[in-house]
C-alpha cells in the first residue's frame, strides 16, 4: 500500500468535515464535492496523470461497458431505490415526504430537459469527488473494502437532512448502500465516467417516480 500524500489528505479531511456539517443544521455538505472536485484536478495536474490514471477516462467508456457483468452492478441502484420506495409505501410512508424535502429542488416536470442536464451534471460531480479523488486515493493506503465503506459512509452523511430518527437513518442506510455500489462501480472499470451513469439512473428513476407521486 502507498501513503497518502499530504495534499491529497487535506482534500480528503476537508471533505470528511463538511459532510457532518448538516447535523449541525447548516447545510454545506454540498461543499464536500466541490472540494473533491478542485482536489482531484489539482492532484491530476501536479502529478501529470493521464485520463485513464485519474479515473475519469471519457475515451473508454465503450471499451468500459463492456465488461462482463458491469451493466448488473450499474442498475441494481435503481433495483435499491425502488425497494426503499416500496418498503417505504407500506411501513413508512413518512420518508417519502423526507426525500421529496431532501431533493424538491428537482421535481418539476416543467423543465425535464434541465432536470436531465441537472441530475447528470450532479452526477458525474459527486463521482469524481467521492470515487475518482476520495476512494481512489484511500484506496492507496487500505484494502478496498475498507475505502469502500468509509467512503461511502461519509457520503451518506452528507446527504443527511434533519428530521425524525428512524427516517434519518432509512434514508441514509439506502445512500449508502448506493454509494457501495458506486464504488463498486468504479472500482471494477477504475473510470468515474461509469459510475456517474449509474449514479444518474438512480437519482432519475426515484425522481420520476416522485413527479408522478407528487
Amino acid at each position: 500500500m502507498k501513503n497518502i500524500g499530504v495534499l491529497p489528505s487535506i482534500g480528503m479531511i476537508l471533505m470528511a468535515i463538511l459532510s457532518f456539517a448538516n447535523f449541525s443544521g447548516i447545510e454545506i455538505a454540498g461543499l464536500a464535492v466541490i472540494i473533491g472536485i478542485i482536489f482531484f484536478f489539482i492532484i491530476k495536474r501536479r502529478e501529470k496523470q493521464s485520463s485513464h490514471e485519474s479515473g475519469l477516462d471519457l475515451r473508454n467508456v465503450r471499451q468500459n461497458l463492456k465488461y462482463k457483468g458491469i451493466w448488473l452492478w450499474i442498475i441494481l441502484p435503481v433495483v435499491v431505490n425502488l425497494v426503499s420506495i416500496g418498503i417505504a409505501l407500506v411501513f413508512l410512508p413518512d420518508y417519502l415526504v423526507h426525500v421529496v424535502a431532501r431533493t424538491e429542488a428537482f421535481l418539476s416536470w416543467d423543465l425535464l430537459l434541465l432536470l436531465v442536464f441537472q441530475l447528470a451534471f450532479f452526477a458525474l460531480g459527486e463521482e469524481i469527488a467521492w470515487r475518482a479523488f476520495f476512494q481512489n486515493q484511500l484506496g492507496k493506503a487500505m484494502p478496498i473494502l475498507p475505502a469502500l465503506l468509509l467512503s461511502s459512509l461519509l457520503f451518506a452523511l452528507g446527504h443527511a437532512v434533519l428530521g425524525d430518527a428512524s427516517i434519518v437513518v432509512y434514508d441514509l442506510f439506502f445512500v449508502f448502500i448506493n454509494s457501495l455500489l458506486f464504488g463498486i462501480v468504479f472500482y471494477k472499470t477504475g473510470n468515474a465516467w461509469i459510475s456517474a451513469i449509474s449514479h444518474f439512473l438512480a437519482n432519475f428513476s426515484s425522481v420520476v417516480f416522485f413527479l408522478w407521486v407528487y
